[in-house]
């Protein structure tokens, strides 16, 4: 029998990528990951992206990840360039999102030393670990195949969540055996117990106002949510739990979750059963929000069990899985109040309607991108800003739950890089992406790479030439003393044609239908700049979270 052939680890770890199904990786590259990049070139099965930095490429794989429902790839450096990432990859981490962060470290007699070598960071593994669901080392490397296949897994398997795995620069360049065939990883399934299910469904049969609260953990149980909406359930979305059923399905109350209709619902509901969701503050008023007589919760991770709210009853297990289980032991047509679910479309009924009021001038703009985004079942990409906080999260309708993408843990200025990771993964789609000026800056350079990428992507600028957002807060709690939050904006024509970025200035909005389809027609990247301070004002300020809420304006 011959020996099985040698490559570099370099030449290793892009191979075992493409066996996996990786199509692209993102990152920036450095001396300490040459020996990866230089294989994903040579052997051309896998589309790098070269970010402008560490931040934007973390943040394009874990959009990627999202829209395409499979692993993102995020390659960088060690040092500042993984700590460039970790901001991002807290994002990632927040979303729960399947990224893979492929990382670099010095040689392997230098590291973990604190000698002073160049990029050297002697706690980065804490770094790592604390931002990642999991962390990894290639030590030697002939465990390439393995710990690659199991950092994978681990980012896939629920609770999914991003990955990290240091190479040293070294072992990247080391030979090591090629397996004779390079399988796909094997993902790990949580199965719910039987008899939680069983004691679930006794609940359930009894129940005459039932509802789900669909998180996003709920994303992949799409057709067992609809067939429980069939049957007599209603439902209510977290903002990353939204079009797990139809937004707009009668029978759901979407992500309008916090108006005095919805807890008029709630109060109402006899059985509330929250499938992969954790509750977040900004979403329940810091957990101040009834939701109902009996409480159970379905989640993979069993740490979350009663972690915000006391659960009546906790299944262990993944949403598909028991929700299919719990379906099997129900009846075809529950015994349910069919009142209540008048009441529900009622309640979203109302908040949309009220939404809409407060946009002012900026209603006609909402409800065209709510119907062609639904329409057209185009991917959504919203960053921090005020037009997101109001209609963004909730009023602009999504076609499936993979086409929604936002910054969940409410950082700034993560909008442009993820437009281009969801483009990236439906590149026959005109991904819609929505930007205030000041998260705009953050990462401005990810336009560059947004051009350079032909990423089909239509950026809906809102520029009132501040963090609009602080400032009302600073009206309304600070005497009016607005401080640090009127920044210097850049003319972003010019900006625009510097980097051959197509753009569009509108200061009337009655024209925004019209550019907006001409814009969806093209191809290519395209900004479309919302000059506010020429159209004016919302109707209604938005001033953050409501009052009890934690964060920022998410």
């Amino acid at each position: 029998m011959s020996m099985p052939a040698e490559e570099a680890v370099g030449d290793l770890v892009a191979r075992t990528l493409a066996e996996a199904g990786v199509a692209f990786a993102f990152g920036v590259i450095s001396i300490h990951n040459m020996p990866i990049l230089d294989a994903i070139l040579r052997q051309g099965r896998i589309i790098f992206v070269p970010a402008r930095g560490e931040a934007g490429a973390m943040n394009m794989a874990d959009a990627y990840a999202r829209v395409s429902q499979s692993l993102g790839v995020c390659v960088t450096s060690t040092g500042t360039a993984a700590g460039n990432a970790a901001g991002s990859q807290v994002e990632a981490l927040t979303a729960g999102s399947r990224v893979l962060h492929i990382t670099s470290q010095l040689d392997t007699i230098y590291m973990d030393r604190d000698r002073a070598a160049i990029h050297d960071v002697p706690r980065q593994p804490d770094m790592l670990k604390a931002v990642s669901k999991a962390y990894f080392r290639v030590w030697e490397a002939r465990t390439t195949v393995p710990v690659l296949q199991a950092a994978m897994a681990a980012a896939l398997s629920a609770p999914s969540g991003p990955v990290s795995v240091e190479i040293p620069v070294d072992v990247q360049r080391s030979p090591a055996a090629v397996p004779l065939r390079i399988g796909a990883p094997q993902l790990a399934a949580t199965q719910p117990d039987a008899a939680q299910i069983d004691a679930l469904a006794a609940i359930v049969r009894a129940a005459k106002k039932p509802m789900l609260w669909l998180g996003g953990g709920a994303k992949g149980a799409c057709e067992a949510a609809d067939e429980l909406l069939a049957r007599g359930f209603c439902a209510v979305t977290s903002t990353n739990g939204r079009a797990v059923v139809g937004e707009d399905h009668p029978r759901n109350l979407g992500a309008f979750n916090m108006t005095p209709q919805a807890q008029a619902v709630f109060d109402q509901c006899d059985l509330m059963i929250v499938v992969g969701s954790r509750l977040r503050g900004n979403e329940t008023r810091n957990n101040a929000l009834r939701l109902g007589g009996f409480l159970a919760q379905i989640d993979a991770d069993a740490a979350q069990g009663g972690r915000n709210y006391a659960a009546d009853l906790f299944v262990h297990g993944e949403a598909r899985p028991a929700l299919e289980a719990l379906l099997r032991r129900l009846p075809a047509r529950m015994q349910v109040d069919d009142a209540f679910a008048r009441d529900v479309l009622r309640a979203r009924v109302a908040g949309e309607t009220a939404l809409a009021k407060g946009l002012g001038p900026y209603a006609e703009l909402a409800n065209v991108l709510r119907d062609r985004v639904h329409k057209n079942a185009l991917p959504f990409v919203r960053d921090v800003t005020i037009g997101n906080s109001t209609f963004g999260n909730r009023y602009v309708r999504l076609a499936a739950p993979h086409l929604g993408v936002h910054a969940l843990g409410g950082g700034i200025g993560q909008g442009i890089a993820m437009a281009v990771g969801a483009a990236c993964a439906m590149p026959a789609k005109k991904t819609v992406a929505l930007l205030g000026d000041g998260g705009a800056m953050v990462n401005v350079g990810e336009f560059a790479t947004a051009v350079e990428q032909k990423s089909n992507i239509v950026f809906v600028l809102m520029n009132d030439q501040a963090y609009g957002v602080i400032a009302n807060i600073q009206d309304a709690q600070y005497g009016n003393r607005q401080a640090y939050c009127r920044l210097h904006t850049p003319d972003f024509g010019l900006l625009a044609r510097a980097m051959g970025l197509a753009h569009e200035h509108i200061c009337d909005i009655a024209s925004f239908p019209s550019r907006f389809d001409a814009a969806l027609a093209t191809q290519g990247p395209i900004l479309l700049e919302i000059d506010m301070l020429a159209i004016g004002p919302y109707a209604e300020r938005f001033g953050g979270p409501p009052a009890g809420a934690a964060g920022g304006g998410t």
